[in-house]
């Protein structure tokens, strides 16, 4: 069995003990379970209902897109392909009629 490289110093150098990962370059120590927990990213919708990848979005608010003349309507449909962190755009999605784009979580709600 490999060991993942360490997620500090991308060092292959990794060996286990016991249920933890060590890493004798930068001395750093993780539990694999625990790292993907932190890991995880949480969004939510306009509601605050907790979104994850694939789940079906409408927006709720007509939304003017950047550098082009479309407008994406109230009640558009789109799907969640990755949830990404940050303030500005959170979920990467295909949307009905527009194709890939970046939105926002606060203008779509969970259909």
């Amino acid at each position: 069995m490999s060991c993942p490289p360490c997620p500090r110093c991308q060092s292959e150098f990794v060996y286990q003990d016991q249920s933890l990962f060590i890493c004798p370059e930068c001395a750093h120590e993780w539990n694999p379970a625990e790292a993907a927990a932190e890991d995880a990213v949480t969004v939510k919708d306009a509601n605050g209902t907790l979104l994850a990848e694939g789940d079906k979005v409408t927006l709720i608010k007509d939304l003017k897109v950047k550098s082009s003349s479309i407008v994406l309507k109230i009640g558009t449909k789109g799907v969640i392909k990755r949830l990404k962190e940050g303030k500005d755009h959170q979920l990467d999605c295909k949307v009905d009629g527009a194709g890939d784009m970046m939105l926002t979580a606060q203008f779509v709600k969970k259909a």
